[in-house]
């Protein structure tokens, strides 16, 4: 009778995969035993597998490259990285290994890369997509890096009142871009996305105030939607609308050569994941290439943003089962020693999943349990998977063997929507989070980026 944990993953899905593959009973994630990590280290914990975000910049580039080249395409590529998906400086000088761009979306953003400058890790010829509402001080940050040579600097109006706060504050000449308010998905809670300017305004916008300003060159326009990119009429009709738009604005104003479809290609959240990113990517610059070709307009260049596609797949949360608890009839509950609502708040905020897996005990019987954290609040758990509505993981013998579990793929959003080393809910401390990199013999070496939060530096934030 097949009965084990293993029986049933290998039952359920195509197994071992690419980055998991089992050994004794025991996890490997990218040829790396778990079960060492959580011998040095402890849990909970963190990890970021940096080799995985060079992977990810050049499988794009590598998609990019051939659907262009398929078609003919006459426009260069720019894969650009947007920061708020990641912070951490090991992400941004990972990722900028690959001769990409930066996308920002504060005025922090900006010294950050001032910071990356001053390392050496960028030049001046970086582009930098400058998106976001823009206060104040992102205005002036974009026009002080104008002023010390930056020269590819490319703010992104979403709004018209920026237009007037940038020429106020820029002197040199400057590109910038449009970004287009792009309709919702119709399932969505409301019909227009509340950052851009609504396609009507466009062009109306452009002949009264960008045209005749000598100071300023409209290279850009930007659209992204947040479904991402999908194979369905939706998508489809947004780009169609965005690319005829490009082409009109491209026949009253020569200076346009870019076009930004900002991000949406997604990152594997199941073992069962499928997504057809060859064909879709094929299909993207297929239809901008046809609609440009029917009107005679030049195909533009294309930049996309991609943050959680980059570091998504990097990320894990390893937790260790404290115990069970049989809370009626048909609720067995795994008590984890952290929180996921402090250290995945995607699971608790937007319901998101990310891929669950035991690190040891795969050679035992399993049984549908439910996952709760430690904080006191009913909020704090994960019942189900991207693929079922349920939670299946091996059974435990009491504390003296326990069972360790990892969540996968958790690399983007999760420190700055959580709050890294801030104020956790219910005093819950930050666990540790360590760098995993490979070297030149293939061989993995790991890195202490920060150790688990204490109580002083906890009771500091709050005034004590």
């Amino acid at each position: 009778m097949k009965n084990k944990y293993i029986d049933l993953i290998e039952q359920s899905f195509d197994f071992p995969q690419d980055e998991f593959s089992v050994e004794d009973g025991e996890l490997y994630f990218h040829d790396i035993p778990m079960m060492d990590i959580i011998e040095q280290y402890g849990t909970p914990l963190k990890i970021t597998y940096l080799p995985k975000i060079s992977s990810q910049i050049q499988r794009a580039k590598r998609m990019f490259n051939v659907a262009m080249a398929k078609v003919d395409y006459q426009g260069d590529y720019h894969y650009c990285y947007c920061t708020k998906s990641s912070h951490f400086s090991f992400v941004i000088e990972e990722a900028l290994k690959n001769d990409i761009h930066i996308e920002t979306s504060s005025a922090f953003d900006l010294n950050l890369i001032e910071s990356l400058q001053q390392k050496g890790v960028v030049d001046k010829d970086l582009y930098i997509i400058c998106n976001g509402f823009k206060r104040d001080m992102y205005i002036e940050n974009i026009a002080n890096l104008i002023k010390n040579g930056w020269s590819n600097i490319i703010p992104v109006l979403d709004n018209m009142h920026e237009f007037e706060q940038l020429n106020d504050s820029i002197d040199k000449p400057t590109d910038i871009g449009i970004r287009i308010a792009a309709e919702e998905e119709p399932k969505f809670e409301f019909y227009t996305s509340r950052l851009g300017i609504r396609y009507s305004d466009i062009i109306p916008f452009y002949e009264n105030k960008i045209k005749h300003n000598s100071k300023f060159s409209l290279k850009m326009l930007h659209f992204f939607i947040n479904t991402g990119i999908k194979d369905n009429a939706y998508y489809w009709n947004e780009l169609s609308k965005c690319v005829s738009v490009y082409c009109d604005l491209k026949a009253i104003c020569p200076e346009l050569d870019s076009l930004n479809i900002g991000g949406g290609l997604p990152i594997k959240n199941s073992l069962a994941f499928d997504y057809e990113y060859e064909y879709l990517i094929e299909e993207v610059i297929s239809q901008i290439k046809s609609i440009c070709s029917q009107r005679g307009t030049p195909e533009p260049h294309i930049f996309t943003e991609f943050g959680s596609f980059t570091v998504g797949e990097s990320g894990a949360v390893v937790y260790q089962v404290m115990d069970q608890k049989q809370q009626n009839d048909r609720e067995r509950w795994y008590m984890v020693d952290s929180s996921f609502m402090t250290t995945l708040p995607d699971t608790w905020g937007i319901k998101q999943r990310f891929i669950l897996l035991p690190i040891n005990k795969w050679n035992s019987e399993y049984q549908r349990v439910f996952l709760g954290g430690l904080t006191c609040d009913s909020q704090d758990y994960y019942n189900a998977e991207a693929h079922a509505n349920a939670i299946f993981l091996p059974k435990i013998n009491g504390k003296e063997d326990p069972l360790y579990i990892a969540f996968f793929h958790t690399g983007a959003y999760q420190e700055s929507v959580g709050g890294f080393g801030g104020i956790q809910h219910c005093l819950q401390p930050a666990p540790k989070h360590i760098t995993i990199d490979v070297d030149q013999n293939g061989e993995y070496f790991t890195r202490l980026f920060s150790k688990e939060q204490t109580y002083k530096s906890m009771l500091k934030i709050l005034g004590y």
